[in-house]
């Protein structure tokens, strides 16, 4: 990655004028409509399960010399039908837990069959990993997908307990439910990973998001990507995506559940989906709400009386379907929260305990709009496709205490993206991202008065894809992004003066390639099959809002990762058994430290000076003898250092030493999971396990010094029982052994809890 610094604005450079790549794409366009092909012809067939039954809901997807992959599902009697333009095109069906292998077959055929065979990983695809829609098995990254029955199936309500299932993740949580949960990508910092509800970025200016504010009630699936992705997303994805993508459309469907629990938790959910010819759309709601710890402070043996939360959910979407695959898509997101700080009041290894803040309440709401327009020129199965997307968000932060304060982050976003098939084989996207975000609080002044920091980015960004056949996938993108901070008034504050700001840009290019081979492929119904994947990429995070209010450092730059990562996929039993195993390396670059006592280092108060590695190596293996029964497990083995700071060698941040591990990330973390589905019993067990971390003193963090924090073993199980066809009755219980723990030091995890509850479902 190459980066361009300025203290002053600057003009944009040739290669960055907005009129050269709307040439570019006009060009692109009118060349590959005149080879967009003439020819049509129906396809079309059936879906069979296991047992030679049709599967109705099966979906069924088509690629070759299309602009992205074109989809349908199948009817109650297993059948499907496309138009599809002449030639020969790859053909895939999946449906939970089942595929079939891909095909290659000529357009114009309905006489198809194509038979699902159980998998211990099945088929899907994921609109995460690359700029179009693409199979899982031909995606180069790490990605791990949760589907809807992954999360009902384990009873999992919470984004941060769904990524406990998912290697190179280590989830830590402040506590019980609606507490701060944070995520750490194979080694990276809480804030190096971007979160999106369908392509709508959550986090906060800088990348900090608690993912106990993003609900997964209404996930149809969640689509996970370990790796720095800025070559797709640009700023914030830095060490990996997390996105939810939400269910819409098809037939009239409604769902509801609800629960309680031991310290008067009270959960419960609504969604609703349909879909015609013309239209589509879902709503949904959802609501939680848990006292917490409600018992004395191990840190003193007082009472705990301010660590309830609740937090609520809502979100619509409503979709207009035209001829020729025409799609206008409006969504709309809210969630609300309110819980108690009491602040630690587990572990107190300094004995710096000063009581429990019975009064402090911390409240967040978040608002998303976003709409999404989808042009095909020349029909739904042209080779080319035009899209544009534009969307709102804001996210407000208030504390209530003693020392009450309220920040703010207000994002806007658009973005044009031509897809195309320039032969049947390579597949080009591009296109242009213009974002503007402000972050303010009542801790970012100018003498008396609050002042927004604003910064705008505007990208433009290139893919190629080129797959010669069903067992070959290379993926190569580059993005290019001009990142423009404003000018800030000077803050002469005694506490933490700050000189004016002139306005600052960086311009940032981020690559990325990526690589999937299937070396053997499956050879029958009992064979085996081999699969490499390789990938190589950069990120870039700019500055939060407090990073940059309080520095004297008027060209405080982005913090950077460059990544290399090299998988194996191996099956057996035809896709029965399935393991995989990655090694990571990741190196972070021009980490955003407080100077302090590192004299010499550098001439500002805060500065990009420090550095980091990880590398590491994770597994998971899959077993699915048959579809009633599953069996998964993962471990994630994660070696990390803090280096030299730049121009001292052999001096680290304080209180650091060169060589030590990052804060809470384990050296060794996995888990077990198994579930068990029959007509009417569902069961499911749940194992995990964390190693040592190393941690900050609870009560005055880094300053307090550094401590380790035991690690864990906890196992939760459950059930479900269907009375009647739309009826079902569930249960589990939650760190079932009584596991005494804490994911952060300071802050006790919750004991033995269990959930009782009923789920109703209605349709046509």
């Amino acid at each position: 990655m190459h980066d361009v610094q300025s203290s002053s604005v600057w003009t944009t450079p040739p290669h960055f004028r907005v009129p050269r790549i709307r040439q570019v794409l006009a060009v692109l366009t009118a060349t590959l409509l005149s080879a967009t092909l003439a020819g049509a012809g129906p396809l079309g067939g059936r879906v069979l399960g296991p047992d030679g039954q049709p599967v109705a809901g099966a979906t069924v997807t088509v690629s070759g010399p299309l602009a992205a992959p074109v989809t349908t599902t199948t009817d109650a009697e297993g059948r499907f039908h496309l138009d599809l333009p002449a030639g020969t095109v790859t053909l895939r069906a999946f449906a939970p837990g089942m595929d079939a292998p891909p095909s290659r077959v000529d357009a114009g055929r309905t006489d198809l069959e194509l038979t699902l065979a159980v998998r211990a990983v099945s088929e899907v695809l994921t609109v995460t990993a690359s700029q179009v829609d693409t199979p899982l098995s031909l995606a180069g990254s790490s990605v791990s997908v949760l589907t809807r029955e992954d999360l009902d199936a384990r009873q999992t309500l919470t984004l941060g307990d769904a990524l406990r299932l998912v290697p190179g993740f280590a989830v830590a949580r402040s506590g019980g439910p609606g507490t701060v949960t944070s995520v750490f990508p194979r080694g990276g910092e809480s804030d190096f990973t971007l979160v999106l509800v369908d392509g709508v970025r959550a986090n906060a200016f800088g990348g900090g998001l608690d993912l106990s504010q993003v609900p997964v009630a209404d996930a149809a699936r969640i689509e996970v990507v370990r790796g720095p992705q800025s070559a797709l997303y640009g700023s914030d994805a830095i060490g990996g995506v997390i996105q939810i993508v939400t269910a819409r459309g098809g037939p009239l469907m409604g769902t509801a559940f609800a629960e309680a629990g031991g310290r008067a938790a009270r959960n419960g959910a609504a969604t609703v989906r349909a879909g015609g010819a013309r239209w589509q759309g879902s709503a949904s709601l959802s609501h939680q709400r848990d006292e917490g710890f409600t018992g004395l402070a191990p840190a003193d043996g007082s009472a705990v009386t301010n660590d309830d939360s609740r937090l609520s959910q809502g979100g619509a979407s409503l979709g207009w379907l035209g001829a020729g695959g025409r799609e206008l898509t409006a969504s709309l997101q809210y969630v609300d929260s309110d819980r108690g700080s009491p602040g630690p009041f587990g572990a107190n290894p300094a004995g710096n305990f000063g009581g429990i803040d019975r009064t402090s309440r911390s409240l967040t709401t978040r608002r998303m709009l976003a709409l999404r327009a989808v042009q095909p020129v020349g029909g739904a199965t042209s080779r080319v496709r035009l899209r544009a997307e534009a969307d709102v968000a804001d996210f407000d932060l208030a504390f209530r205490g003693d020392f009450g304060s309220r920040g703010e982050t207000r994002r806007s976003h658009g973005r044009v993206q031509v897809d195309a098939a320039a032969t049947a084989a390579l597949g080009v996207s591009a296109g242009a991202d213009v974002i503007r975000e402000s972050g303010r609080s009542t801790f970012i002044t100018a003498g008396a008065a609050e002042v927004p920091v604003e910064r705008g980015a505007f990208a433009a960004f290139a893919e190629g894809r080129w797959q010669p056949g069903d067992r070959l996938s290379v993926t190569a993108g580059v993005r290019a992004e001009r990142i423009t901070r404003d000018a800030l008034a000077a803050n002469p504050s005694a506490f933490s003066a700050r000189p004016a700001f002139p306005t600052d840009t960086v311009v940032s290019v981020n690559p990325k390639v990526t690589a999937a081979w299937t070396l053997v492929p499956a050879a029958g119904a009992r064979g085996a099959s081999t699969r490499l994947r390789v990938a190589a990429g950069t990120g870039i995070r700019p500055p939060d809002a407090f990073e940059i209010a309080f520095t004297d450092n008027p060209g405080l730059a982005p913090e950077r990762s460059r990544s290399i990562e090299a998988g194996l996929v191996q099956t057996f039993a035809g896709g029965a058994v399935q393991a995989d195993a990655t090694v990571f390396h990741n190196g972070y670059d021009d980490l955003i430290i407080s100077v302090g006592r590192l004299s010499g280092t550098s001439r500002y108060r805060t500065d990009n000076i420090a550095n980091a590695r990880a590398r590491g190596a994770e597994f998971a293996l899959a077993w699915r003898p048959r579809a009633a029964f599953a069996a998964r497990g993962h471990y994630t083995w994660l070696d990390t250092d803090i280096l030299d700071v730049d121009g001292a060698a052999g001096q680290a941040p304080s209180p650091f030493a060169v060589g030590d591990r990052l804060l809470r990330r384990p050296t060794h973390q996995g888990g077990v999971d198994v579930t068990w589905t029959s007509d009417r019993l569902q069961a499911f067990a749940t194992a995990t396990l964390r190693g040592r971390t190393l941690d900050v003193e609870p009560n005055f963090g880094a300053f307090g010094g550094l401590f380790e924090n035991d690690g864990y073993r906890v196992v939760t199980f459950g059930g479900a029982w269907t009375l009647a066809a739309r009826l079902t009755l569930h249960a589990r219980v939650a760190n079932a052994f009584g596991a005494t723990y804490e994911d952060v030091l300071g802050y006790p995890a919750l004991g033995r809890t269990v959930y009782a509850g009923v789920r109703v479902a209605a349709g046509r």
